[in-house]
């Protein structure tokens, strides 16, 4: 008796003969949960795919951890802080940065920017010596040669790699008093463009430099730096570390991780992704109420069938439950189904990268294993909920004339 109501509710779903009406009414809520759950499965995997992009973007601006002074933009004590991060055994390496806005000048034309002045061991933290697309990384042997944007070169049509054009950097000079002369305003050094690198929106109109050009045009003392930004050896272990620094470097001091750095950046990505969830449940939701339809009209084909099995005293409760069942095997169906396809989907995106958000930037996908897990109790529950509700029909509907 336990199976009877099961069996009987896998007969309305997969018997070839019956009603037209209750078979089409049948299939069509399992299309259109199959599409639903596709087109949920589809967008949470290219906001994931979005994550990850996004995470490779900010790769080159924030490092595992950054320290910065807790008071004025220069950090003091700097040897303390030398000699605590070269006995750390969980630091790989670290790097001094200074980083100003400037502005750029060549043969009329003008433009702002941010210079990145760094010393030779930057490379080691944020490898972005190996993205260069033209040109050469700077040797560090002189001060003046500096690896720039790809858009900032192009809008200031900057050769590369030509020891007959100059740029010029110009840095604004801090302080109040009277104005005598030029060079009461601003510093400036003439600059060689030795390599170009992509900015990719987040490095967008950046000049990498050597440290040495940033503590000339800002009179600052050598050796100097505004942060100092670390490669650790597991980037896991971020949390650990940043605790660890902070007791042994006390608080004049601030460390930041990456994602502390990117705070209000993921903060907006995470409530996207919450947005389009919510917007693509309430879609599953809706689309649930063809599976009520298909119950009620399931009810109203197999009215003269139930009476029948309520006389030879098959439990109402059972006939509810056959009811109940039908609602389930429709949501497994479809979401089945949904997951398969658009788990193809997402292949065909991944391989072919038909689908683009720009002429060079195909949609990023990525398939992780929670996002089925999402799909599906998202669809489940609500189908769930669905089936229960309209499968509670009553004794008098069944027997009176």
């Amino acid at each position: 008796m336990k199976n009877i109501a099961f069996y009987i509710a896998s007969r309305y779903l997969l018997a070839k003969k019956g009603s037209t009406a209750v078979t089409f009414i049948t299939w069509l809520s399992v299309g259109a949960m199959t599409v639903a759950v596709t087109a949920m499965f589809v967008i949470i995997s290219v906001f994931s795919g979005l994550e990850d992009l996004n995470k490779d973007l900010i790769s080159n601006l924030h490092a595992d951890l950054t320290i910065k002074s807790a008071s004025g933009k220069t950090l003091k004590d700097l040897d303390k802080i030398n000699t605590t991060l070269k006995n750390n055994k969980a630091i790989s390496s670290f790097s001094r940065v200074i980083e100003e806005k400037v502005y750029i000048s060549f043969r009329g034309k003008g433009d702002v920017g941010f210079l990145r002045g760094v010393d030779s061991a930057y490379t080691k933290v944020n490898p972005i010596d190996k993205e260069v697309i033209y040109g050469v990384y700077p040797s560090f042997e002189y001060s003046n040669e500096v690896f720039m944007e790809t858009n900032l070169d192009n809008r200031l049509s900057i050769p590369v790699d030509s020891s007959n054009n100059y740029a010029t950097v110009f840095m604004p000079k801090p302080g109040t008093g009277i104005i005598n002369k030029e060079e009461d305003i601003y510093n400036k050094r003439d600059i060689l463009v030795t390599g170009l690198f992509p900015g990719k929106e987040q490095l967008d109109s950046y000049i990498i430099a050597p440290i040495e050009l940033t503590e000339e045009l800002l009179d600052l003392p050598k050796k100097s730096a505004y942060e100092i930004v670390i490669k650790l050896k597991n980037p896991d272990s971020a949390d650990a570390v940043k605790q660890n620094l902070l007791k042994s470097l006390g608080k004049n001091i601030e460390i930041k991780t990456k994602e502390e750095e990117n705070a209000a950046f993921w903060k907006m990505i995470n409530t996207e992704k919450m947005f389009i969830y919510l917007i693509f449940a309430l879609v599953i939701f809706i689309t649930t109420f063809n599976l009520a339809g298909a119950i009620i009209i399931l009810q109203l084909d197999k009215k003269e069938q139930a009476k029948s099995l309520i006389s030879l005293g098959f439990p109402l409760s059972h006939l509810r439950k056959t009811y109940f069942y039908t609602g389930i095997l429709i949501v497994i169906s479809g979401v089945i189904s949904g997951l398969i396809l658009g788990t193809l989907l997402c292949y065909f995106q991944l391989y072919t990268e038909f689908f683009r958000a720009n002429s060079i930037l195909p949609f990023p996908v990525k398939i992780v294993g929670k996002n089925y897990i999402i799909v599906a109790l998202t669809a489940s529950l609500f189908g769930i909920a669905i089936s229960w509700f309209f499968s509670k029909i009553s004794k008098e509907y069944i027997t009176k004339n």
